[in-house]
This record gives C-alpha cells, sequence and structure tokens, in this order.
C-alpha cells in the first residue's frame, strides 16, 4: 500500500481556553492510504497533556515520513501486524490513530459499507454530543452560551473549569452558564486544574446546579487521590487525561465512574474498541471526546458511538473552514451515514 501525507489549517469560530491554554486553530495532518485503486483516509492532530510527551505538528509529519517505508509492504487488512510495527516503532498515539483510521476507510470502502454496519452496531442509540463552553468570565460564558443556541441549539453543554482565578472564578462561571441554559443537561471538565480539596468543594456545589458529571478534576500524577474524591463527591467522577489506552482502565477502575475515550489518545479505532469493551467489563461507564479533531476524526469516531453512554465530539462544529463532510448533526445528535468505510468527503 501506498502513504501520503497533507497538512492541512482549520480555524476555530470561537477560541477554546481550558486550564492549559488557549487555542484559535491547529495544523492537522491528513493521512491517505491506497491499494487497488480504494483510498483509506485518516487524521493526525497534534495535542498537549501535562505530564506527557506531545507532539507538535512537525513531530507528526515527521514521524509519519519515518513510519511510511516499513508500512508500504503490508496490506490494509493485516491491522495486527501493522499495529505492531507501529507500537514496535514507539510511534506517537496521533500518527497511530491516523494509519488505524485510514485502514478501517479502506477496508470498509472495499466492502462497500460503512464500518457501524460491518460491526453491527444500531445507531439507534446514539445519545446527543455535548457542546463545549471554554473557560472565560461569566458574561462572556453566556454570550458563548447563546451562540452555541443560535447556532445548533445546546440540549447539552460541557463547561471547562480549572479557571486560574481559583474556584470562586469557576463557580461564578458555571451559574452564569445555568442561567442562560436552565434546562440544558450540564457536565464539567476541569482538566486537572483543581487539587483533591477543591475537588471536593466544586463536586459538592456543581451537584446543586444540576450537573451530571464531572471529568478530569485532578492532574495527571495525582490519580492516586481519585479514589478518596470519588467517595467524597456526590457526581460521578470521569478520567480523561490520565487514561490514554486500555491498559490504564484496569488501575483506575475502583477510583472513577468512567473514562473519556480520544481516537488520537487511544492510538486509533481498534484500541478505542479494545478500551470500550475493557471499561465496560469493569462496570465504567464512557464518553467519547476529541480535541482539535476535523469532521475526519470525529466521523470516524461516530462509526462506534453507539457503544457510548456520552458524546463529546463537537470540534468540527467549531471550526469555520473544515475540509471535510461526514456525520450529520441532527437533533442534537451527530449520526454517522450509509457511505461506505468513515463516510467522509472532502469539501474544499
Amino acid at each position: 500500500m501506498q502513504v501520503a501525507v497533507q497538512p492541512f489549517t482549520v480555524h476555530k469560530r470561537f477560541a477554546l481556553t481550558i486550564s492549559r491554554g488557549t487555542t484559535a486553530k491547529t495544523t492537522n495532518i491528513w493521512v491517505r492510504l491506497s491499494q487497488d485503486g480504494i483510498e483509506g483516509w485518516g487524521e493526525a492532530s497534534p495535542f498537549s497533556i501535562v505530564g506527557k510527551e506531545c507532539k507538535s505538528t512537525d513531530d507528526l509529519l515527521r514521524e509519519l515520513k519515518q513510519i511510511t517505508p516499513k508500512l508500504e509492504k503490508y496490506p490494509p487488512w493485516d491491522g495486527q501486524v501493522i499495529e505492531e510495527v507501529l507500537r514496535e516503532s514507539q510511534t506517537s498515539s496521533a500518527v497511530q490513530a491516523s494509519i488505524d483510521m485510514a485502514r478501517h476507510d479502506w477496508v470498509g470502502k472495499r466492502t462497500g459499507l460503512s464500518l457501524w454496519r460491518l460491526w453491527g452496531l444500531d445507531c439507534r442509540r446514539i445519545v446527543a454530543t455535548s457542546l463545549t463552553v471554554g473557560i472565560s468570565t461569566p458574561e462572556e460564558a453566556k454570550q458563548r452560551v447563546r451562540d452555541w443556541q443560535q447556532l445548533i441549539g445546546a440540549p447539552r453543554l460541557k463547561v471547562k473549569l480549572g479557571n486560574r482565578e481559583g474556584i470562586a472564578a469557576d463557580q461564578a462561571m458555571l451559574k452564569a452558564v445555568r442561567e442562560v441554559a436552565p434546562i440544558a443537561e450540564l457536565y464539567v471538565d476541569a482538566n486537572g486544574g483543581w487539587n483533591l480539596e477543591e475537588a471536593v468543594v466544586m463536586c459538592n456545589c456543581l451537584a446543586g446546579l444540576g450537573v451530571k458529571y464531572v471529568e478530569q478534576p485532578l492532574a495527571v500524577g495525582e490519580e492516586e487521590h481519585l479514589a478518596e474524591l470519588s467517595t467524597r463527591s456526590p457526581l460521578p467522577i470521569f478520567a480523561d487525561e490520565s487514561c490514554w489506552t486500555s491498559r490504564d482502565i484496569p488501575q483506575l477502575a475502583h477510583s472513577v465512574h468512567g473514562i473519556n475515550i480520544k481516537i488520537m489518545k487511544a492510538g486509533g479505532l481498534t484500541e478505542a474498541m479494545r478500551m470500550v469493551h475493557t471499561a465496560k467489563a469493569w462496570g465504567l461507564q464512557v464518553m467519547y471526546g476529541c480535541y482539535s479533531d476535523s469532521t475526519l476524526a470525529n466521523t470516524a469516531m461516530t462509526q462506534l458511538s453507539p457503544l457510548a453512554d456520552y458524546l463529546d465530539l463537537d470540534s468540527h462544529l467549531n471550526l469555520v473552514d473544515d475540509p471535510f463532510t461526514g456525520a450529520v448533526l441532527g437533533s442534537g445528535r451527530l449520526l454517522p451515514t450509509e457511505l461506505p468505510g468513515l463516510g467522509v468527503e472532502f469539501s474544499r
């Protein structure tokens, strides 16, 4: 098979601020894997997590160019072998994700079936996706909610907290969001922005405002405190940055209520599926999230969406120049189409 790579830059409609910083644009990589006249597509998106080695776009491009000669001798259906080659080469998870995505897309196109059809999944089980409100002042947060409501409606909102000004600022922002979205289902993601005592205070406060769960309240490296937090919190706790692959789940299973699976973090659909089954075997709930991914990567994850309890696949909805079309938003639900493979098309 042949592998081609092409960087593309996308810009956010609304800049996103989380506890680690602010992003307004990102340069991702479009990966195209071809054989027998069929082309499978994947995407690699750079992302950063404090305490982990993370790659820039240039790093990802370098890795892709280095790994391509090792992959060209294998056909796209040799998934297990390709996965081993990528791991033995210590390839970053985003590069693994792009190759694995493209391989699945190729196989789906070869069979003429969408992936969710190949896997026998039921799209009627797909829940609504949340829309993200980044860290901001209370008035800015209100305006962001109104923007989402005007653009596509906002039945479910994920609010980013962990403000560097402290938990009083977090409380004021969340109360402002609730004022303009009195009936919306609210989730909170602190991106590791609190210590244990702050997290206990915030979880009790958020429960009173009708929040459904709290994601990654403590920083990476503070996992030993998650069990205590879970016993003191009235809200379910989900792990994100602390959970990359299925190998992390057993160590977290008795400390959290659920995990957030992201295709760039996991390393592709193969590992994402593995994570779903591992988490459910441990009695955990599952949500899917995203970084600054385009429609390409988010549509890939919608192929697995019937297996998720919560969805936060909204990054592409915040882009003004997304080059792809794919999953369709309707009544708050992001649904894959019947097109073969990932069901993604180039729209520029």
